[in-house]
């Protein structure tokens, strides 16, 4: 039995992180991949070889925010292994039915100027809606970057800047009421509340409802913060697409001397007498020990509910296995995913078409209404059939590397139902999705985006549809969600997956969780890869590793203060 420190479960790019930190603390790492290539949900495959050679396509994940807000790549010195970061600007570019259109750069300055154009009182309050929400992101950042219930941790990432924008925000106890109220609000009223335009409302409506529910919903006005990043830090693309920085992280695993199996779909953790993980079974019966501990970058309740014996999960921790099969929430609400092939990119001409507005990502989001039916309908079981509501970017404007000379790559994700209602038992899964559904599905998509861009039907050479079913099968994820459970507030920071085993810990010893479902969430960050490693590395050297952060947490103050002084 081939024997490692640490065995990871799965290389998507939180694994990879993870790996890299604890392979550069000197432990040995084995990465168990089930697919064919690693990076999980952040590939660039040339997905249609026959059909559309040299066409390039990100499968899932495109637009990178989150990483910038922590240290991952200057930590683990990505760009010494080719990751090169791409800006988008213009950022957004959402055309409206009645002929306006938001356009939004990485400056918010200039974002306003556009917005005046239509409502100058929308402009000015779009400035202080940033103001706010660039205050909260710097003063939330640092529980981003620790371990949830390490306050320690949390305390030591706060810089001066962050106390200032923290403080900045609490002001009196009504300030800070009113900040605690804002949270828990839904996008949609704290939108009306700022704004008049339907054409800005509805973009800014489609973007925070990325976190997984409609904008509607109470508590996740949060997902505000999903255009303020757009400006800061930005959005950015690596050159060569999302996986590109797969790549630099298989560099950097190799370099120190990892080892990334892929075809290795795990089946089973085996737990010895004294209920300690130490092994783990792939299919075809081949099994890898691990000396220091396990960690699943998959969802927990594929983990607990399908990896480990129920005779060992009861006898460690008998409420576990119960709370996590009926307490985690998935709402069914998944996406539909389309590539194309180009032979040109989407013109929209009835909108002053440039071709840079193509450079970051289009929003088809006629108004909030539409968007929150495009939520509600699939979480209901319901496909969206009309006042279809869009995420569409062409990545070959930002990077032509991506495909053939002068031509384009289409990305296309739609809200769908991962189980359509009345149709169990039919298609994948038994979900009622099969080729023939899904593909007519694809044909009212294109069919809408072509309302605005008309020559987009003509210009398809190839096309490949992916459902959620589909999503759930190639990713390895529960029910089609490729965050593996929703971001409501109720599953985030320490309630991400469940209070209990939320810091990254499980109750059988040496097993440990990263991923989408941990804290701080899904998207490309690295962020619960990272958070992991020093969760790992505290149980294994504690004394080491505390002195080491509290050097780190001593230079970043020092830092701070030198910056403030000059």
């Amino acid at each position: 039995m081939e024997t490692y420190d640490v065995i990871i479960i799965g290389a998507g790019h939180n694994a990879l992180v993870c790996a890299g930190y604890l392979l550069k603390s000197g432990y040995s790492v084995l990465l168990l991949e089930k697919r064919s290539i690693p990076g999980g949900a952040a590939t660039t495959e040339e997905a249609m070889p026959e059909e559309a050679p040299g066409f390039y396509f990100n499968l899932c994940a495109i637009d990178h925010e989150f990483i910038h807000l922590g240290p991952v790549v200057e930590e683990l010195e990505l760009t010494k292994f080719g990751l090169e970061y791409l800006y988008c600007d213009p950022t957004i570019f959402c055309p409206h039915p009645d002929g306006k259109y938001f356009l939004a750069h990485h400056s918010v300055e200039k974002t306003c100027a556009e917005i005046a154009r239509y409502n100058q009182r929308d402009a000015q309050k779009y400035q202080e809606y940033m103001d706010f929400w660039h205050r909260l992101i710097q003063a939330i950042t640092p529980i981003f970057n620790a371990p949830p219930k390490s306050v320690i941790d949390i305390l030591g990432n706060y810089g001066l800047h962050n106390l200032q924008d923290l403080l900045s925000l609490l002001g009196g106890v009504d300030d800070t009421l009113d900040l605690i109220r804002t949270m828990l609000t839904s996008p949609k009223d704290s939108l009306n509340e700022w704004f008049d335009s339907e054409f800005l409302k509805a973009p800014l409506a489609r973007l925070a409802s990325e976190l997984g529910a409609s904008p509607a919903e109470k508590t996740i006005a949060m997902g505000a913060m999903m255009m303020a990043l757009r400006h800061d830090p930005g959005t950015a693309r690596p050159r060569g697409g999302t996986g590109a920085l797969t790549q630099a992280l298989v560099k950097l695993v190799n370099h120190h001397g990892g080892t990334i199996l892929c075809d290795k779909q795990v089946e089973q953790i085996l737990i010895c007498n004294n209920g300690r993980a130490e092994a783990i079974r792939v299919a075809g019966g081949q099994e890898y020990r691990a000396t220091k501990g396990i960690i699943s970058s998959i969802d927990a309740q594929r983990l607990f509910l399908q990896l480990i014996d129920p005779a060992d999960a009861q006898a460690i921790a008998p409420e576990l296995s119960e709370r996590i099969k009926r307490r985690i929430v998935n709402s069914n609400d998944g996406i539909l995913k389309i590539d194309c092939a180009l032979s040109e990119a989407p013109r929209f001409e009835a909108y002053d078409h440039k071709d840079e507005y193509l450079m970051g990502s289009v929003l088809i989001a006629d108004s909030v209404n539409q968007v929150e039916a495009a939520h509600n309908l699939p979480i209901m079981g319901h496909i969206p059939e009309q006042d279809i509501s869009l995420w569409v970017a062409v990545p070959t404007v930002l990077d032509p590397s991506m495909a053939p000379e002068g031509k384009h790559t289409l990305w296309i994700e739609f809200y769908a139902p991962y189980q359509i209602r009345g149709a169990e038992g039919t298609g994948l899964f038994g979900t009622g999705w099969t080729e023939e559904r899904k593909n007519q599905v694809a044909d009212r998509i294109i069919d809408k985006l072509a309302e605005y861009a008309p020559n987009v039907k003509d210009s398809v050479i190839a096309r490949r549809v992916e459902s959620p079913a589909d999503l759930s099968d190639r990713l390895g994820v529960y029910k089609g969600n490729h965050y593996h459970i929703d971001m409501t507030l109720d599953q985030m920071i320490f309630f991400r997956p469940l209070p209990e085993i939320a810091n990254y810990q499980t109750p059988i010893d040496g097993l440990f969780l990263t991923g989408a479902g941990t804290h701080p969430g899904g998207s490309i960050s690295g962020l619960p890869g990272r958070n992991c490693a020093r969760v790992f590395l505290n149980t294994q050297q504690p004394l080491s590793q505390n002195l080491k952060e509290a050097g780190n947490w001593l230079k970043s103050r020092f830092e701070s203060v030198s910056k403030l002084a000059r």
